[in-house]
């Protein structure tokens, strides 16, 4: 039984939503049709309660927004025009319940029967915006004015209702609004908080949590100097060319399973993923948080990735060797630009790890000599000898073998 209220609930919210809706308007058409198809079944309440006493021109009211809702809702979901339903609504919303108070005989005799108009403001307000809102909040303190100077006249034509139904009108129509304004409010609160959490969660994946973080505080401009990182850099070789032989699909699912193992990697060594260019990968050490043995944990990553390589190359039928190369050193750090931002590094440390891995040999990692002096007695290597570094010149360079007898736990 749960379950098939569940589906109701769910297709009833669907109720004209669209594939090509934003996030937000998704939710607010969920909320206002939440909103109509709550009032819509209190109405009967008050259309039957009222038939009983004998007051047909009252319950006429609650049945023309039964029917006016019915209607608007039966449009909606044909033809997906979410502005003449949210028109036709918090007008009906507005004016129907003065309009029953009137009939009544005023604010006593029809138990505060406008706070019901109430809803419309406030559905305004989530509904179209502050601005918008507005001229529902007046329109609402207009009628009450009205209400006020015409409640005399009112009250002394009508025939009153018997004290116990006033009571219970009262409650009914206090807790009612209650009722629907709470769970709407709740609906909409909590439809948010997932959508923002879906929004922290993707802005995570792609700065860092602490760069995120302070972006989302407010500051304007994140730049960062790092006296030490390690920054490592992989890719494929020969995959232009392997790529231009296969389809795009074939092509994405080879990099995204490939990175996707390299992203765990970074996850399981603690390094930070910059970005991927075409068949490239980076990643850094040390920053946008400082640790002493960033080196070794870049040297960690590297050691594995070459292998992952393999493995993957295996499942998927393609020929993936491994490059990599690794350099540490300073570098500053930050975010750049306001659309599309990204979180990257400069400096030194990128550039000569860029060179250590465009140069390097398939299948091993390429290291500079600063790598191999920080990790000297840790970990293995073999000298290749002395590549050239455009704008540096000659560096010294060594293959990572793995970590030494001593240092493996």
């Amino acid at each position: 039984m749960f379950d098939r209220l569940g589906r109701l609930r769910n297709r009833i919210l669907a109720l004209g939503v669209r594939e090509s809706d934003r996030p937000e308007d998704r939710l607010r058409k969920s909320a206002l049709v939440l909103t109509a198809v709550l009032i819509t079944v209190l109405a009967t309440v008050w259309t039957a309660t009222y038939l009983l006493l004998g007051r047909p021109v009252a319950a006429t009211v609650p049945f023309a927004y039964q029917a006016i809702s019915v209607v608007s809702l039966v449009y909606f979901a044909r033809t997906g025009d979410f502005d003449r339903l949210r028109l036709a609504q918090l007008s009906a919303m507005l004016v129907l319940p003065f309009l029953l108070q009137w009939s009544l005989g005023g604010f006593v005799n029809s138990s505060a029967m406008m706070v019901w108009a109430f809803t419309s403001p406030l559905g305004a307000l989530v509904l179209y915006g502050p601005r918008q809102a507005v001229l529902f909040f007046a329109g609402y303190l207009g009628l009450t004015v009205v209400s006020g100077i015409i409640d005399p006249a009112l009250a002394a034509s009508a025939a009153p209702l018997p004290d116990a139904v006033r009571l219970l009108f009262f409650v009914l129509n206090l807790g009612a609004v209650s009722l629907v304004v709470y769970a709407v409010l709740q609906y909409f609160v909590a439809a948010r908080e997932r959508a923002l959490q879906a929004t922290d969660d993707l802005l995570h994946n792609i700065l860092p949590m602490k760069i995120a973080d302070r972006l989302k505080g407010g500051e304007q401009r994140i730049a960062d100097d790092h006296a030490s990182v390690s920054v490592l850099f992989a890719d494929v070789a020969g995959f232009t060319g392997m790529a231009r032989k296969a389809g795009a699909a074939e092509v994405i699912t080879v990099l995204d399973r490939l990175f996707t193992e390299f992203d765990a990697l970074a996850d399981r060594h603690g390094l930070e993923k910059i970005k991927t260019i075409g068949d490239a990968y980076m990643a850094v050490a040390g920053a946008p948080d400082a640790r002493e043995d960033h080196v070794r944990a870049a040297a960690n990553m590297a050691l594995e990735m070459v292998p992952a390589g393999s493995r993957i190359a295996a499942e998927v039928g393609w020929p993936l060797e491994i490059r990599v190369g690794l350099h540490t050193g300073p570098a500053m750090a930050g975010v750049i630009g306001r659309r599309k931002f990204a979180y990257d590094l400069w400096g030194d440390a990128v550039n000569v790890a860029s060179r250590m891995e465009a140069h390097g040999v398939p299948g091993r990692i390429q290291v500079s000599e600063a790598v191999e002096v920080a990790l000297r007695g840790d970990f293995l290597f073999e000298e290749r000898g002395a590549i050239e570094i455009r704008g540096l010149g000659e560096m010294r360079t060594f293959f990572l073998l793995g970590r030494s007898k001593e240092d493996v736990v």
